[in-house]
């Protein structure tokens, strides 16, 4: 049963993998913003993960996100994500990212619950 307050948080260290040099979104190696906002994408899909029927995903439709602050190598990321509203299969959640400095990212993202090989089946 999905609920509104439903959290989760999910963790990485900055690698040189996740640098905006690596990724190409900058040339600094610093926390890339698509890395940043993979991870609240990630803490918001397993806030839900085990809340949802069997054989059901939710799907990222739409996100808003500020990156406020850069993030070195070797930096201790966290993205939280909190379900804050259900409309049907239309998920809304917050999200926050911080670093061992404080608050980097700040965000709002809406997922869809989909049925993984229905939704698979469109592709073909």
């Amino acid at each position: 049963m999905l609920e509104v307050g439903l959290k989760y948080e999910s963790r990485l260290i900055v690698s040189e993998c996740n640098t905006a040099s690596a990724l190409g979104s900058g040339d600094m190696d610093v926390l890339a913003t698509p890395a940043m906002v993979a991870l609240m994408e990630n803490a918001a899909m397993k806030a839900v993960a085990d809340h949802l029927p069997e054989g059901s995903t939710t799907v990222g439709v739409e996100i808003s996100t500020s990156h406020l602050k850069a993030s070195a190598i070797g930096a201790n990321v966290v993205a939280s994500a909190c379900l804050e509203e259900v409309d049907g299969r239309r998920l809304k959640f917050s999200l926050k990212a911080w670093d061992d400095a404080g608050v980097i990212g700040e965000g709002v993202h809406t997922r869809f619950i989909v049925d993984r090989e229905r939704f698979l089946s469109k592709l073909k």
